[in-house]
């Protein structure tokens, strides 16, 4: 009974962090908004369907535990900086040092 129930969330789990993937990715392809505003969105999308993907396999695989927490911690860290980044290279500015 419990085990059928911990399948079920981390399917659950595991279709939601596809649909975020999927919920970033289709607004490149069609949308007219600005490049940045589609960078952001597909940085968040991935960020946190990465997320939910992972909290899914923390349910799966219980004895990963330290190693998923340090996956979510990473995702966190690593993808956003990499969005502010890719922002920052995308809109061109030149900064002058004074």
């Amino acid at each position: 009974m419990i085990t059928t129930i911990i399948n079920w969330v981390t399917n659950g789990f595991l279709a939601m962090g596809i649909l975020f993937w999927l919920f970033g990715t289709f607004p490149l392809l069609q949308s007219r908004r600005s490049v940045i505003t589609k960078l952001h969105l597909l940085t968040v999308s991935d960020t946190l369907g990465s997320m939910a993907i992972v909290v899914g396999l923390f349910l799966k695989l219980p004895r990963e535990w330290p190693l998923l927490l340090l996956a979510i911690i990473c995702l966190c860290l690593w993808n956003t900086i990499l969005g502010y980044v890719l922002a920052y290279c995308a809109t061109g500015e030149k900064r002058t040092n004074v």
